[in-house]
């Protein structure tokens, strides 16, 4: 029995209770994104409140923010590694980590990376949306996991819940056109006006854009459900919409692929949800065994069997293969979790979102704004003052030589020139000091920033103060590797529920050769000991540590090198090490380097044949020579 009337009202309610308790946080958001862009907004001092005070802009903005925001910024993306929990699955946590890494080749990482890199810090928090879009496709596979970027304006969390798996519900709100709209909901919203921007947190849409809020959420039975509205208008509710679902004529019962029976003819078509599947033919794995479709029918003896195989009417079969043969049935795969990823800046207990490094310089960045604007004051009241009798005329002009006209000679002694030197020092350093104070605060030194750091005096001790930086923000590093860590089981999750057909799977080995292999969800299909069919997906995600290096080309290149010199391939004189060499530098895309590759191996080639061709001659020389003696004795 529901609460409300209909389900667009609890929804409706939800949004509004959720939104207005998480209205303070939205309101910072706006804050936090103004002082980011650089906001010539003068905070008043604490008990200060005269009008002049609180109007008064700065002149001068020297944006710390945005500067210790971007000396943060991490291009480099965390790669998948997974780890098998049973020693005979390793070949498919292989697999799983190779297939991750080629969607992160396709999907649009290096951009959402580069704006959560800046949004996460500024706002505390960033969040990841996984979906399953079905409309796209190729010649041999249907549909691909998609992944975009949502600005945690976009998301209203349940109110008093920190954790999203611990939420029974969470509302993503998205601008979408109304022609969009129509296109993937089916339902027409033209006439549908927007909202004020005041309930968007002041973001203004276009007349032809609606937010299209949507509703996540726990169902009865443990899964994901999905509830979709714009304004009064319901487009969507899906009870369980991670699951499968076949659309089944509701006159007739057939099941249909498209928009018309082709049994009865009929357009009433209903989708249904389905937890099972049956085979019709045997499915092989990658490892050659196969996924039988059917067993042995325990329900009827063998002479039973044969009986029934001269009876047209005993509905087991008509054919030989189906006689005392039943369909095996699996289960489907639902990932069971919701498809939004939360990145935390730092930890921040009974917060959503974590901590804000504008926050925590706000007070230093208003200092700074009022100390620069003082001291642009102070330089534009300063300058000269000439002072002169009364009655002595000046022509003020632009020439170099000035004519005064004086009456008589005392009155040049009042010509005078007065120079107003204005002190600024006080306000530079008390903008220095805080300055200093948020990069402490933030832990981001000088070697951090590369800047010149006169500490430092040697290489070594640069790579410590460097390295003791970073350890000040390693946090920070932790809470994105441990989000990307989740992403990637979450896309690993719909892989397995949604990609029917193998996918090629490309792997880069170490001799710079590329091995391609086969994503299978039935492989990870498999029988337990009672006979019970399950789905295989204990897999432990985490990031390799080492793709921070691999991203970096010119530290690899001068890693390989080192290696070469050390004799980490061989001797270094040596073709086989130079060719190992060469792959290694050709995966690592320097430049010419499969061409240097090409050219060692073409002429290692033609060292062999020429040491082959002086081989046989000097067998020949040899057979020669052995030969003189013989035909010396036979004429003898």
């Amino acid at each position: 029995m529901w609460q409300y009337e209909n389900r667009l009202q609890m929804w409706q309610e939800r949004l509004t209770n959720n939104q207005n308790a998480y209205a303070q946080e939205l309101a910072e958001m706006d804050r936090r994104q103004a002082l980011y862009s650089g906001s010539r907004e003068i905070v008043p001092m604490y008990g200060f409140t005269t009008e002049t005070e609180q109007k008064q802009p700065a002149s001068v903005v020297r944006n710390i923010v945005a500067e210790l925001v971007e000396a943060q910024v991490d291009s480099s993306i965390p790669m998948p590694k997974v780890t098998a929990r049973e020693k005979e699955d390793e070949g498919l946590a292989k697999t799983i980590e190779d297939h991750l890494k080629n969607e992160v080749d396709r999907l649009p990482f290096e951009v959402l990376n580069d704006m959560d890199e800046r949004i996460t810090p500024v706002q505390g928090g960033n969040f990841f949306l996984v979906e399953w879009d079905a409309k796209r496709h190729t010649h041999t596979t249907s549909g691909e996991i998609s992944v975009r970027l949502l600005h945690p304006k976009q998301v209203i969390p349940q109110n008093g819940v920190n954790e999203i798996e611990d939420m029974d519900f969470i509302i993503v709100r998205i601008a979408m056109t109304k022609q969009h709209v129509k296109e993937k909901y089916g339902i027409d919203v033209s006439e549908e006006g927007e909202e004020s921007p005041e309930s968007r947190g002041g973001e203004s849409y276009a007349d032809d854009v609606v937010t299209v809020n949507v509703g996540y959420f726990r169902n009865k039975n443990g899964g994901i459900g999905r509830y979709t509205w714009v304004n009064d208008v319901e487009l969507e509710y899906l009870e369980d919409y991670q699951a499968r679902t076949v659309s089944h004529c509701t006159v007739c019962g057939n099941v249909v692929y498209g928009d018309v029976c082709t049994e009865c003819g009929s357009t009433e078509i209903q989708a249904q949800n389905k937890d099972t599947f049956v085979l019709y033919e045997n499915i092989k794995r990658s490892d050659g065994s196969e996924i039988p479709a059917y067993r042995k029918d325990t329900r009827f003896s063998a002479k039973q069997i044969r009986n029934m195989m001269h009876d047209p009417f005993s509905g087991i079969g008509n054919t030989k293969q189906t006689y005392g043969m039943e369909q095996n049935e699996f289960p489907y795969y639902k990932p069971d979790c919701y498809p939004i990823v939360l990145r935390r800046n730092v930890s921040a207990w009974g917060k959503v979102l974590g901590e804000s490094d504008t926050d925590k310089i706000q007070d230093q960045q208003n200092a700074i704004k009022k100390c620069d604007t003082r001291i642009q004051e102070k330089l534009d009241k300063g300058g000269s003052v000439l002072t002169k009798h009364i009655d002595s005329r000046m022509t003020f002009t632009d020439e170099q030589l000035k004519v005064v006209e004086v009456q008589n000679p005392a009155e040049v002694s009042c010509l005078r020139v007065y120079n107003l030197q204005v002190d600024t020092s006080g306000d530079l350093t008390i903008a220095e000091q805080n300055y200093q104070s948020a990069r402490n605060i933030l832990g981001i030194t000088d070697s951090f920033q590369g800047r010149k750091d006169t500490t430092a005096t040697s290489g070594t001790a640069k790579q410590i103060a460097v390295a003791q930086a970073a350890g000040r923000l390693e946090s920070k590093r932790i809470m994105k590797n441990a989000m990307y860590a989740d992403l990637y089981q979450v896309m690993f999750k719909f892989l397995l529920a949604y990609s029917d057909e193998p996918r090629t799977v490309r792997h880069d080995k170490l001799d710079g050769s590329t091995e391609y292999n086969v994503f299978n969800k039935y492989d990870f299909l498999v029988q337990d000991d009672a006979g019970a069919w399950y789905w295989k997906d204990d897999f432990l995600f985490s990031i390799d540590t080492a793709s921070a290096l691999a991203s970096n080309r010119e530290a690899m290149w001068q890693e390989t090198r080192q290696n070469l010199q050390n004799g980490a391939f061989g001797n270094p004189q040596e073709p086989r090490a130079l060719l190992l060499f060469w792959g290694m530098m050709a995966k690592l895309h320097y430049p010419m380097a499969e061409e240097i590759k090409a050219q060692i191996e073409e002429m290692q080639q033609d060292s062999t044949m020429q040491n082959m061709q002086n081989e046989q001659n000097g067998k020949n020389e040899e057979n020669q020579q052995m030969a003189i003696p013989n035909s010396a004795l036979q004429r003898g």
